[in-house]
């Protein structure tokens, strides 16, 4: 009896696989279509990654180029305000030194944080426009990117 159940047992699961096996087939080209199709998605991704980080590059290079330039202004004006024969004179021109570099920097900050947004806004336009599968892209990553304080 117990041989009986064993044998029919088999028998069953063979008959089971036989059902299941073509349903589980894939043709290859389908597969080589679902393959190219998600290239060319991650492609698409890598492409406005790319020009994210091109244009990311640029306004660094902008921002440290206008930070660099509002540091040597303000060692100008207070080596020019030391200069100064009266109290007076040196304090009006040492705020004013400081003053105009702390206006620099904020512009300086304000347009760094405006192309950054600017930048990262597009990438995620473009990553969408590709519909790649979930997970590609590192638009995740963004909350990493230099404030620019």
């Amino acid at each position: 009896m117990l041989r009986k159940q064993i044998i029919t047992g088999i028998v069953s699961l063979s008959v089971l696989g036989l059902m299941v096996a073509p349903a589980l087939a894939q043709s290859t080209t389908g597969q080589t279509a679902t393959t190219s199709t998600v290239t060319t998605k991650i492609a698409c991704v890598g492409a406005a990654v790319n020009a994210r980080e091109q244009a990311i590059d640029a306004a660094m290079t902008t921002y440290t180029s206008a930070a660099n330039a509002a540091y040597a202004a303000r060692a100008t004006a207070l080596q020019q305000a030391y200069q100064g024969t009266t109290l007076t004179a040196v304090r009006a021109a040492v705020k004013a030194a400081w003053s105009a570099f702390n206006a620099s920097m904020k512009a300086a900050r304000k347009a760094w944080q405006t192309a950054r947004n600017a930048a990262w806004a597009q990438y995620r336009t473009a990553a969408a426009a590709c519909k790649a599968p979930a997970g590609i892209g590192d638009g995740v990553n963004s909350v990493l990117e230099s404030s620019g304080n």
